[in-house]
C-alpha cells in the first residue's frame, strides 16, 4: 500500500468542502481559490479545479458573476448560493462528525 495515494485520496474527499469553505467568505476569482489552496498546502491545478467550480455550478451550489478587470477580460467571481449554503452546513456538520470519529478511535 501506498501511502502517497492514500493522501492523495483524502486531498481529493476534502477539496469540494474546502471550496465551499473558502467562498463562503467571499466570492473569488479561479487562480485566487488555487492561491488561497496552495496556501493551505491543498496543492491543486487548474485542470482539477475547472471540472469541479462548473459541476458545483451546474449543482446549483454556486453562482458567478463577471466583474470588470484592469489587467484584461473580465474575470468571473464564483460565490456561493443559498443552496450551496446549506449544502455546506450539511458538510460541516458531517465533518465534525468525522473528527468526533478519528479523535475518539485515536484517544481510546
Amino acid at each position: 500500500m501506498n501511502a502517497e495515494n492514500v493522501k492523495s485520496q483524502m486531498r481529493k474527499g476534502t477539496l469540494e468542502y474546502c471550496i465551499l469553505l473558502l467562498l463562503s467568505k467571499e466570492p473569488a476569482y479561479t487562480s485566487d481559490i488555487i492561491q488561497k489552496l496552495q496556501e493551505a498546502r491543498l496543492i491543486v491545478v487548474e485542470g482539477t479545479l475547472y471540472p469541479l467550480l462548473t459541476r458545483l455550478k451546474n449543482s446549483e451550489l454556486l453562482g458567478y458573476q463577471w466583474i470588470e478587470s484592469t489587467q484584461g477580460p473580465p474575470r468571473k467571481y464564483y460565490q456561493l448560493t443559498e443552496k450551496g449554503q446549506l449544502f455546506l452546513g450539511e458538510l460541516e456538520n458531517a465533518w465534525e462528525e468525522l473528527n468526533n470519529t478519528i479523535n475518539h478511535i485515536r484517544n481510546n
